[in-house]
């Protein structure tokens, strides 16, 4: 205890130099603490909706994902029904959905032009969906069609603008039967969506999966999607379903989540450049410091060593220093990191859209307990190493010359 005594005394020896350094130290582990931060809350983000998008598992018949149908729905699921009871079967899955994908042409009469549609249960799709797809007019579909109107449809945004629809317009949709044959059927647009994506707003249809099964003239799904109460355990169930069903074809989210990846990788990057840039910074500063005091304290190391101290207790007042001013400095970045990430969180700015959307995303910072724990021990160590390296080769030096350094 008298040796960390010591070292605080020393510290405020020179208390404007030791107060830059701990600034310089504050300002690094609160620029790696608010970047990191910003980084792991864009990661989450991206993971959920790409996790709403697809679904955590994504089941289908054994050649849905690698090969190229010849007719719509020939590598459809026939047995989806049974396979939604029996997984839901599970604790962990809070529900499976079927989809049908299709596409075609969509007429207004007047003009037609290209869809990319999916029928859906309406009451489970837009339940998960979240705020990854918002209803800009109209209403969402209704979970049991009325038999006495048309077939009801949801269009993208840009889709509406372009065939000059609105809640209540006839459309007529035109697709391809599993047959090869054509055929239509008359819709009535429920509502106008924006799922936040131009390009997917542009060709967006949905419907209920009886009115795309009929069109298609099929009772089979492309994929089951199921999704579960916890995205950690996607692994998991995975393993589970290939246990289940070893003639189906099995992907997770991952493997469809190609922005979430290319995103991921670009910021591992650039957040991790910056941490490496500021960890130098932090470094150095520290290095400065303590090799400006062992130089102006040479004289004083060389009286200890006269009196007998150890050139490895010299060392270990230095490391308590580095530890002080690492310490110090941890703490200020910390409370400054905190009280940013509460700001942000109760301020709600908002962030321009990223590339490829249209809506923008709030700016939060993740107060991730590891990261705050793995950057404060970081700096900390750093400061301990870099007292010790300047330090270490003055504690050694002959008794005679260090007295003698002026």
């Amino acid at each position: 205890m008298k040796w960390l005594v010591f070292a605080f005394k020393n510290v405020l020896r020179n208390r404007r130099r030791s107060f830059i350094t701990v600034a310089i130290a504050a300002v690094g582990t609160a620029g790696v603490l608010i970047g990191g931060g910003f980084a792991l809350f864009t990661y989450e983000s991206l993971r959920e909706l790409a996790a709403r998008e697809s679904g955590h598992v994504i089941i289908a018949h054994k050649d849905f994902f690698d090969r190229d149908e010849d007719t719509p729905m020939q590598y459809g699921l026939d047995d989806y029904a049974a396979i939604k009871k029996k997984v839901e079967e599970d604790p962990r899955v809070r529900m499976a959905l079927p989809r049908v994908q299709l596409s075609g042409l969509l007429s207004n009469g007047d003009k037609s032009t290209v869809f990319v549609g999916i029928g859906v249960d309406p009451d489970g799709e837009f339940s998960v969906k979240g705020p990854s797809m918002k209803v800009l007019a109209g209403s969402l579909l209704d979970s049991i069609p009325s038999p006495a109107s048309p077939p009801e449809i949801l269009l993208g945004s840009e889709l509406a603008r372009l065939m000059k629809a609105e809640p209540g317009t006839g459309l007529t949709l035109l697709s391809t039967t599993t047959s090869g044959s054509l055929n239509a059927i008359d819709v009535k647009v429920r509502g106008i969506v924006t799922m936040g994506v131009p390009e997917v707003d542009k060709r967006l249809v949905f419907t209920d999966l009886a009115t795309a099964q009929h069109l298609l003239l099929t009772d089979r799904v492309s994929t089951l999607s199921v999704y579960l109460r916890d995205t950690e355990q996607t692994d998991s169930v995975r393993d589970t379903m290939a246990r289940l069903y070893p003639d189906r074809a099995l992907q997770t989210w991952r493997d469809q989540a190609f922005y979430y990846v290319a995103v991921r990788e670009l910021y591992n990057r650039i957040f991790g450049l910056l941490g490496i840039v500021i960890v130098t910074m932090v470094l150095f500063a520290v290095s400065n410091t303590l090799a400006m005091a062992v130089i102006e304290r040479t004289r004083e190391i060389g009286t200890l060593r006269a009196l007998g101290t150890l050139p490895k207790q010299i060392v270990r007042v230095f490391a308590l220093e580095g530890f002080l001013l690492g310490i110090a400095g941890t703490v200020a970045g910390t409370l400054f990191a905190l009280g940013t990430s509460l700001f942000f969180l109760l301020a709600d700015f908002q962030m321009p859209p990223p590339p490829g959307r249209s809506v923008g995303y709030p700016l939060h910072v993740n107060m991730s307990p590891p990261l705050y724990a793995i950057t404060a021990a970081t700096i900390v160590l750093l400061s301990i190493a870099a007292a010790w390296i300047v330090s270490r080769k003055a504690s050694r030096k002959p008794i005679v010359e260090a007295l003698a350094h002026v």
